[in-house]
């Protein structure tokens, strides 16, 4: 039988613990509110800054002038190297999340290889960066660390577009994406792939309805080149904080198991510890009952 002082010292151990899961989930919550928000808040302007941009560059299409001046739209011509983009959190306790990402790069990785890809990874986050490495050290050919451990702003996702956006221009790959966890609530969160460069056009519209009555100043084409780079920016922005967003959902909801994993262990070890204690205590009362019985 147990020990009476390794079960309460094991109880106290659990109960600190509990203490510190449960410090993490209110963390987490508070942190969960503000970054849903923001999530929420920019979803809408990414969407329209996205379908401007595919609607202008319809248009343009339509008067058959879309061409090299923009690969960003239209790439170089080639699909054999791919850049995925993989975002994962800095932090762990967030239950699966990060092992599944890193599960959908891989399968990502093998469905391209088996294609005849090239495939280069790009990773945001220790925490996809380290298994990663593991398996497909000669394919990383960057990282960066610490972007989730202050407040996410446009200025992080700008310098990541524009380090995205050199390596395209210098023929490093012809094809990216990026592989993020979508947020769709505390309790769920979805790893996903979206393809950034080139970005996605829509001509189906457009062909059908014709060019478009609006005017540009000062011009279609000078306003695309402005946009496409902002567009990108803009996208890497919504996609971190839908990371951010997903890690704190899943921290959250991991935390709150974590707690009710406690308090079911220490509501076990405290059976155990009064079942030991009352033994014990019966066994000192047969002991005394039977020596005072002998004499």
């Amino acid at each position: 039988m147990a020990n009476l002082k390794t079960l309460k010292n094991r109880i106290k151990s659990v109960k600190s613990t509990q203490k510190i899961t449960k410090a993490m989930k209110m963390v987490a919550a508070s942190r969960l509110k503000k970054a849903k928000h923001l999530v929420e808040s920019s979803r809408s302007y990414a969407y329209k800054l996205a379908q401007l941009t595919s609607d202008l560059a319809s248009n343009i299409a339509v008067r058959s002038t879309l061409n090299q001046e923009f690969p960003l739209l239209t790439g170089k011509g080639h699909n054999n190297v791919h850049l995925l983009v993989v975002i994962s959190s800095d932090r762990g306790l967030c239950g699966g999340l990060n092992t599944a990402t890193v599960k959908f790069v891989k399968q990502t990785v093998q469905q391209l290889t088996s294609q005849g890809r090239e495939v280069k990874i790009f990773c945001l986050g220790k925490k996809a960066y380290e298994p990663l490495k593991n398996v497909f050290a000669k394919h990383i050919i960057g990282s960066e660390f610490g972007l989730f451990r202050g407040i996410i702003n446009f200025d992080n996702a700008h310098q990541i577009s524009e380090k995205i956006i050199a390596l395209f221009n210098e023929n490093q790959f012809d094809i990216c994406s990026v592989i993020y966890s979508k947020f769709k609530s505390a309790l769920s969160q979805e790893q996903v792939m979206q393809q950034i460069i080139p970005a996605p056009i829509n001509y189906h519209n457009q062909k059908q309805q014709g060019e478009s009555p609006i005017e540009y100043q000062p011009d279609q084409k000078s306003i695309l080149s402005e946009l496409l780079p902002k567009n990108i920016a803009v996208q890497f922005y919504i996609q971190l904080l839908e990371n951010v967003a997903s890690e704190q959902g899943a921290r959250m909801s991991a935390m709150e198991s974590a707690s009710n994993n406690a308090g079911k262990m220490i509501k076990n070890l405290s059976l155990v510890y009064n079942r030991t204690r009352q033994a014990n205590i019966t066994k000192e009362l047969i002991d005394i009952i039977s020596g005072a019985n002998t004499v």
